[in-house]
């Protein structure tokens, strides 16, 4: 099988892609944005750029909670959408996944509501979080979580997930979704660091790229019913916070915040995404919501990005009662709308905010301009979507909902993204008639392949909607038969505990067992969580995790690590007596199934780290570091010797085949600014089986005058597919602007130079002019 740069040769069936619809010309569009927005109150415009939970308005003891069957309640909808004019909804409703059937109903009962009763008929934009599928809906396909998507380095499989989500949001009836997150994965700490695709801005770009192109088609014609809006998140600077903890501050000089977190969303507001979500946290002190410099100047202005910039869940509140800025909620808004807000994300106390936002727009704290350029882009978007003709869509114009087809594509993501990570005396693959134990937390639980944002928002209720589907434990039953499986835990996480915690589980019989088997699959890392609740302070893998590790390696009995872990939790106190390792990251409904065939060789490890993987706590460095970072040991009395020592190094993954890179050459050893550097290298299949290798090419400015270069920077990546004996000549081409940088003054430098190329163990000089 041959592969083209970033496509794969399984393709989607296309039979259901029927509801294309004619896409509108701007022109048009803005001619009628401008005629309705003449017809509003100021009234009217507020409750556009307000947005509410959807407990707010089902039946239930208070807009807190919804009760059992969900229902709207009529009266508090036409509260909330006729008498404060509301324009958006988000969110499931009692805090987990529903069928697609009461999607249908709940959102059809709103746009009845919002095109029927209201005076201008304006419908409803209804938003939900939809990360790796349809978060929120039962029996969705769900895919591996974005960090085991940038591991799987396979940029049309990112694309086409999305793609399905988009269609099968739509059947829910939900033309908007929170996704995708282009956060840097950069501090293994930080609790969404599974959210991102990677802690390289290249990759992340990338990706989100395709991300977009999925959810929104290939020229953001978002009218088709096949497709949703996207909205980039976290706008910017996101998991940089200083304590690796969820909503804290950051400090982040202009340098850093151009070269490394601007990137991956300048590339998708490019490609055309239709909205963004703020940042939650505080950037040198000023909370992003508030901060007009990135809100209005860069994001708006210097990106010129025309969608919707939509808070993240009760930031304008936030701007109060967390951070201490404002000193009312009306001072709230006011920082908010004027930094640049379009819409806030309430969620629950929608008064507050419409209230406020009239009284400011009427004492002049706020300009009716202002909220005029905020509504016109709320009302563009539900122009572009084709709202006002066709508010609903319907389950029963998507027959591909949770197909066959559409769940192929999430098992083939598992399997290419999974990263074999050690592999001595080549112990893998297995015997398909070994005796195995398995044991660990993580070894019998779909809650942990899933990880959070899958059929609510931390995971919890993932059992209840995931009996059809196989956990590792039994994905390895099936692979080989029971008889030579046997399974004891050794470690269980606390049921309803926090996500840390966890206690031994008949761990003397564990060791036991393992003393008696072949091999032993143990299967440790983290429980599911998101955001503030998954905060932590110790990355060590967990003491009890640790000690089943140690006491298992103990009985000389040959030990595969199966690592399933949002994050990176180290693992150096006993990793040099494990045998194998394999990180599976979140790896979807299906991981364990691609798990168990990656272990017994029905499929080759073609997956690549996404991130830098420690070895120590205090030793955190990304591959994208400073030379001061990576110090060789000085002449002389004082030694200044600095160690890079990670776990495993960025982009490295082993295989079952090996691969010999060879010729790299280059077009030119002197480049002018207006020349482009061609690069190719030779790669070839030397092992006795076929395989998949990602090529990356990396390049290192040798000396910066204005700011201390990176060691290297991803450039290029490729996919391809070899035969054994097979060889492929892999060519890029970069442009010299790539080869800039940027200083603390935001200013963009291309200075002449030395550089390097490296691919794999090769490198080659060239010099810009």
């Amino acid at each position: 099988m041959n592969f083209k740069k970033y496509t794969f040769a399984f393709m989607l069936s296309c039979t259901s892609f029927s509801l294309v619809q004619a896409q509108q010309k701007p022109e048009n569009i803005d001619a009628k944005v401008e005629e309705l927005l003449s017809k509003m109150t100021l009234e009217e415009k507020v409750g556009q750029m307000t947005q509410i939970t959807i407990d707010v308005i089902t039946k239930g003891k208070d807009r807190y909670s919804s009760e059992e069957p969900i229902a709207l309640d009529i009266e508090k909808t036409k509260r909330a959408l006729i008498d404060y004019h509301i324009g958006s909804v988000l969110n499931t409703a009692g805090g987990k996944a529903r069928t697609p059937q009461l999607w249908n109903t709940l959102i059809k009962g709103i746009q009845d509501v919002a095109t029927k009763d209201t005076r201008l008929h304006i419908p409803v934009i209804y938003g939900v979080d939809e990360i790796h599928g349809a978060t929120y809906t039962a029996g969705a396909t769900m895919f591996p979580q974005e960090i085991a998507q940038g591991a799987a380095r396979n940029p049309e499989m990112v694309r086409k997930a999305a793609e399905i989500t988009a269609y099968e949001t739509r059947a829910c009836d939900i033309p908007w979704t929170f996704s995708p997150v282009l956060d840097l994965g950069m501090d293994p700490r930080f609790p969404r660091m599974w959210e991102s695709f990677g802690e390289d801005p290249y990759l992340c770009s990338v990706m989100g790229v395709e991300a977009i192109k999925g959810y929104e088609g290939d020229h953001g014609n978002v009218a088709d019913a096949n497709h949703v809006a996207s909205s980039l998140k976290h706008f910017l600077g996101y998991h940089a916070a200083t304590s690796g903890k969820d909503r804290t501050p950051a400090y982040i000089p202009t340098s850093a915040l151009y070269e490394y977190h601007l990137p991956s969303f300048k590339a998708a507001i490019a490609q055309g995404a239709h909205s963004i979500m703020i940042n939650s946290g505080i950037i040198n002190g000023v909370p992003v919501h508030a901060n007009y410099k990135i809100l209005t100047s860069l994001l708006k202005d210097s990106l010129g990005f025309k969608g919707v910039a939509v808070t993240d869940w009760a930031d304008i509140e936030n701007l109060n009662r967390r951070d201490h800025m404002a000193a009312t909620n009306e001072e709230a808004i006011k920082m908010a709308i004027n930094a640049g807000i379009d819409m806030s994300m309430v969620p629950y106390n929608y008064e507050a905010f419409y209230d406020g936002l009239l009284s400011l727009v009427k004492k002049g704290d706020v300009k009716e301009s202002r909220i005029d350029d905020a509504v016109r882009r709320i009302l563009r978007l539900k122009f572009e979507l084709n709202l006002f003709k066709k508010p609903n869509t319907n389950l029963k114009d998507y027959p591909d909902f949770a197909s066959k087809a559409h769940a192929n594509v999430s098992y083939k993501i598992a399997s290419e993204a999974i990263t074999l990570l050690k592999n001595t005396d080549h112990i893998l693959p297995l015997s398909k008639h070994a005796k195995v134990l398995v044991t660990g937390p993580n070894a019998n639980s779909m809650r942990t392949l899933d990880g959070a944002w899958t059929y609510s928002w931390q995971g919890d209720k993932v059992p209840e909607f995931t009996a059809q589907y196989n956990t590792i434990l039994e994905a390895i039953q099936n692979k080989i038969g029971k008889e030579n499986v046997s399974y004891v835990p050794g470690v269980s996480y606390v049921e309803n505990g926090k996500y840390y915690e966890d206690k031994f589980d008949d761990l003397e019989q564990a060791v036991a067992a393992a003393k008696k088997a072949d091999v032993v699959l143990l299967c440790v890392g983290e429980n599911s969580y998101a955001e503030k609740p998954g905060d932590l302070n110790d990355l060590y893998l967990s003491d009890r995790q640790t000690e089943l590790a140690k006491q298992i390696a103990a009985t000389g009995t040959p030990v595969i690590l199966v690592l399933n872990e949002g994050r990176p939790r180290i693992i150096s106190k006993f990793e040099r007596d494990i045998k194998g390792i394999v990180q599976i990251y979140l790896p979807g409904n299906y991981g364990g199934d691609a798990l168990a065939d990656i272990l017994f060789g029905d499929i080759n490890p073609s997956g690549k780290l996404p991130y830098t993987y420690p070895r120590y706590p205090n030793a955190t460095i990304n591959y994208i570091h400073k030379p001061s970072e990576e110090q060789k040991k000085a002449e002389g009395v004082y030694n200044y010797e600095a160690d890079y020592n990670p776990q495993y190094r960025f982009g490295f993954g082993l295989s079952y085949s090996t691969f010999k890179f060879s010729n790299l050459t280059l077009s030119a050893d002197n480049i002018s600014r207006n020349d482009d550097l061609k690069i190719s290298v030779k790669v070839e299949n030397t092992g006795s089986r076929e395989g998949k290798e990602v090529v990356e090419l990396f390049t290192s400015d040798l000396f910066a005058s204005k700011i201390t270069p990176d060691v290297k920077r991803l450039r290029r990546f490729e996919k391809i597919n070899l035969k054994p004996g097979e060889s492929k000549i892999v060519s890029f081409t970069i442009k010299p602007e790539e080869l800039s940088y940027y200083d603390n003054d935001g200013n963009k430098i291309l200075e002449p130079g030395d550089f390097e190329v490296h691919i794999n163990n090769l490198t080659k000089k060239f010099s810009l002019n």
